[in-house]
């Protein structure tokens, strides 16, 4: 599928017909602007005909699917964009290294609070729900810039965290009080719910050490994962707790791991953001996609969802045979040095012309470039991030060289790869 520009720069209708292109390109009225997707732009004055085109998302925290259908059931572009879930840890590795260096290189400065007024302003949206709700964005305000879109229709969730964590609620006997009187209702906090529920004792010796002082203990360690739902904890004495941790005593208490919420509430703030930017959207649910996805005997898969939205259920016909796979990466890196106290420089240029997350070319393949050797080597990596193993390949070809390599487009926030279906 080609995608066509006319002389301003404004989608018109994509094209299967490879050998006009060819004639248009050769003759020198079009132009390339994009290889992936391949996308042309006409230098002559054209009809501005187009037809009415619905782009369907399915919206995610981790996956967003995307999919522009005609009428009649053609689905013209598919794509699907893996979110960044590493800011936070980024932000913590950041803050690590500049707390060690101030320490090492400044004088001893009394630490402000609160006193950045990014942290203080109100309405915030964390740094890590921004990335997310800007992939949305990027990607939906892409489809535009190539394709006359003319409805948008959002397939978004709202979760209901209490709920989830407590089924009974689904029964009509328990929901009209259940959501007023939570699992620590009564108590002060969740260790005072949890040491009434054990009657005050230590559920180890049964108060056989007669010690009075009562702690309560995380079954399975926070370090590993654990929850703080009173499911994880249980009272202990204070010899019994001490004499667990020293590995002394290893009861057989059933814990509970840290549940997966944090995307469910995320997908609440990110359907907010998303509505208020695109007020003339067409919401839909999962429930609805789902459906009509099992009707139509298509498989589970976040594009192939995103088609059955945007064609709002009605049967559809795949006019492109290609998924573009799309990833979200930071800008840039911003370590300059390496070391013990980050005294050797690393080079943050170019090394031969190439830089890290160029998309290459190398022996008919096209690969990302995960590392690079000031010697003049690279190592090589999918779209998913994997390493790509070249022991096989012959000697002389076992470790990439870059002076071998072709690159294909320069680095970019967004990693780009075609996946044929």
């Amino acid at each position: 599928m080609v995608y066509v520009l006319d002389q301003n720069g404004q989608p018109l209708m994509p094209t299967n017909r490879h050998g006009k292109v060819k004639h248009l390109l050769k003759s020198g009225k079009a132009k390339v602007v994009k290889k992936c997707p391949f996308t042309i732009k006409l230098l002559y004055r054209s009809t501005n005909y187009t037809q009415d085109l619905a782009l369907g998302v399915d919206t995610g925290s981790g996956t967003i699917g995307n999919s522009v259908s005609k009428d009649n059931g053609d689905i013209v572009y598919m794509s699907k964009v893996i979110v960044r879930n590493d800011v936070t840890d980024k932000m913590t590795q950041r803050a690590k290294y500049r707390r060690n260096r101030r320490n090492r290189k400044t004088r001893y400065r009394k630490p402000r609070f609160l006193n950045r007024k990014n942290s203080i302003r109100k309405d915030r949206f964390s740094p890590t729900m921004i990335s997310k709700f800007h992939s949305h964005i990027k990607e939906i305000e892409y489809i535009k810039s190539i394709l006359p879109v003319t409805t948008l229709v959002l397939e978004t969730g709202q979760f209901d965290t209490h709920l989830i964590k407590n089924p009974t609620l689904a029964n009509e006997k328990v929901r009209h009080w259940g959501y007023q009187k939570g699992t620590n209702y009564g108590f002060e906090n969740t260790k005072a719910m949890v040491l009434n529920r054990d009657g005050y004792k230590c559920q180890c010796c049964k108060g056989k050490h007669k010690d009075s002082k009562l702690e309560v203990h995380h079954i399975i360690f926070r370090s590993q994962g654990g929850s703080d739902e009173s499911k994880n904890l249980i009272t202990l004495c204070h010899t019994c707790h001490k004499a667990l941790h020293e590995g002394k005593i290893n009861p057989k208490f059933k814990g509970k791991k840290k549940g997966q919420l944090k995307y469910a509430t995320q997908m609440n703030s990110i359907r907010c953001q998303l509505l208020k930017q695109y007020p003339d959207a067409i919401e839909t649910f999962g429930m609805v996609t789902k459906a009509n996805r099992l009707n139509l005997g298509i498989e589970k898969d976040h594009h192939l969802d995103a088609c059955v939205i945007a064609s709002g259920g009605n049967p559809i016909q795949l006019i492109t045979d290609t998924v573009y796979v799309k990833k979200s990466v930071a800008k840039g890196d911003r370590q300059k040095t390496k070391g013990i106290r980050s005294e050797q420089p690393i080079t943050t240029g170019k090394i031969q012309g190439y830089r890290k997350f160029d998309k290459v070319k190398y022996f008919g393949k096209e690969y990302f470039i995960k590392g690079r050797m000031s010697s003049g080597y690279a190592i090589l990596m999918d779209i998913e991030g994997n390493k790509i193993d070249f022991s096989s390949m012959p000697k002389g070809m076992k470790t990439p060289k870059l002076c071998n390599c072709t690159r294909v487009t320069a680095r970019n926030s967004v990693l780009i790869d075609k996946v044929a279906v």
